[in-house]
């Protein structure tokens, strides 16, 4: 069944036959076209759909969302119809936050699971992040904290008048980070692979290996080379191949 027509909904390809749907959740400031190219890299029997947040790529007009739980709420809605036949999870730094509490929204609701949760350069929710907080700092200070993290291009830090425009998008997104605070539950019966890159000085694989606490189901850890961002890198999509080959066959 396809997908249906919905602004928080980005799926280049679409695929009703697909046999497994994928859906993809970018980092902090990032957008859906983020994986733009997953579609043609992965096997033709996969799915791939990206969520656009409000405030966020296309939706850049929309106000962005500023708290993990109304967010959460407002996917799972969204994401129901399409979860009518088997998917995963992949979330990349805050993405891999949004979808681990999106995987418990739907067990609250005795909602179908994820086959697999993939959470990319994300610090496992129970561990507290030693960074300062960022989204509420003059602008200044947030621009050089940016700088530090990498993932927005010199061109655009410099760019006053696009920064004006992405700032209170990107302040959002540390707010959601910021802000969230880990309830203690039972461990997910899903499945969750964690990804972590080797010169990442963001979130290190200490910060991912932890994640292994919150499933009773299998669990893996690779490293990959590159920093917090190597969600860019091309080595990313064989090894997200390797992790689904068995769900598709």
């Amino acid at each position: 069944m396809p997908l249906p027509t919905s602004p928080w909904l980005n799926c280049p390809t679409p695929n009703p036959q697909a046999r497994l749907r994928m859906f993809c959740f970018p980092y902090a400031g990032g957008a859906a076209q983020v994986y733009r190219h997953w579609s043609a890299a992965l096997s033709p029997t996969v799915e791939v759909c990206a969520i656009e947040l409000p405030g966020h790529g296309r939706r850049i007009a929309d106000p962005p969302i500023t708290q993990l739980a109304q967010l959460v709420d407002h996917l799972g809605t969204t994401l129901l119809p399409g979860l009518n036949q088997p998917f995963i999870f992949f979330g990349h730094s805050l993405g891999g936050l949004i979808a681990f509490e999106l995987t418990r929204w739907l067990r609250s609701r005795q909602l179908p699971l994820p086959e697999l949760l993939v959470v990319s350069a994300a610090r496992a929710p129970h561990l507290t992040s030693t960074e300062p907080p960022l989204h509420q700092l003059p602008k200044a200070d947030f621009l050089a904290e940016l700088n530090r993290y990498g993932g927005t291009p010199q061109a655009v830090i410099q760019n006053d008048e696009l920064m004006e425009l992405l700032l209170p998008t990107l302040r959002a997104d540390f707010a959601l980070l910021e802000t969230y605070r880990y309830q203690a539950q039972a461990p997910l019966s899903c499945a969750i692979a964690a990804i972590g890159g080797n010169q990442d000085a963001i979130v290190s694989l200490d910060d991912v290996r932890p994640w292994q606490i919150h499933t009773a189901a299998q669990f893996s850890l690779d490293e990959i080379t590159g920093d917090h961002f190597f969600v860019h890198q091309p080595q990313i999509l064989p090894l997200m191949t390797s992790k689904i080959g068995h769900l598709v066959r």
